[in-house]
């Protein structure tokens, strides 16, 4: 009989445990101000992009999300440090509101509280200042020249914390079928596109399995 009832203590907690873990990754009704007690250094954070080429972004990645970057707390106010024009600091609720529907995901590394250290998240901050100021690559080049989005939070995480989140690509391997795409292509490169050119989509890194997801709106 303590056996029977071991056995039930230890299936009613094993759930309990499980629906606050489901909970605490799934917070669809807190607020802003909520969130942004919950928000760490180094949160990626996923929006739409109403920029003129995120429809081509979405359609060649087959992905609804566009544009990407990362957050800081900074001053104790919450930015997103992100590759735009030029790379800066913006502040959360106007990056939120620049987004279609204002909707957003925010994703963290996985077992982050043992991978980010405090010195690991400083690198990071310190790292990223080489990129301040940087103008944006609309031609998705590999270099520190110019620098886009994703390309950003990809090259932080693997130097800060030898990470690498999501799959790097070939410009050939998105999908480049569709005319939206197509007409892009054309008014960047000409008949000269750079197919082989090394590429990391904000796609790729939103379905990476190093990351979990912590708030989505």
């Amino acid at each position: 009989m303590k056996k029977y009832y071991l056995l039930k203590r230890i299936v009613f907690f094993s759930i309990l445990i499980i629906g606050l873990a489901q909970t605490s990754c799934n917070k669809k009704n807190i607020t802003i101000n909520e969130l942004m007690l919950e928000l760490q250094d180094g949160d990626i954070i996923f929006q739409t992009s109403l920029s003129a080429q995120s429809k081509a972004i979405q359609l060649a990645t087959h992905s609804k999300y566009s544009h990407m970057g990362m957050i800081y707390k900074k001053d104790q106010a919450i930015y997103v440090f992100e590759a735009v024009q030029p790379v800066k600091l913006t502040p959360l609720e106007v990056w939120i509101k620049r987004g279609k529907n204002e909707h957003f995901v925010v994703k963290r590394l996985k077992e982050s509280d043992k991978v980010l250290s405090p010195e690991v998240k400083l690198k990071i901050k310190e790292l990223g200042k080489q990129f301040l100021g940087k103008d944006y690559d609309i031609y998705f080049e590999w270099t520190n020249n110019r620098i886009y989005c994703s390309e950003l939070v990809w090259k932080i995480y693997k130097q800060a914390a030898n990470i690498e989140i999501g799959k790097l690509e070939t410009l050939e391997d998105f999908d480049l079928s569709n005319e939206v795409v197509k007409k892009i292509l054309v008014e960047r490169y000409g008949d000269k596109i750079p197919n082989n050119e090394i590429v990391i989509s904000p796609e790729s890194m939103f379905n990476s399995e190093k990351l979990i997801t912590i708030f989505e709106n």
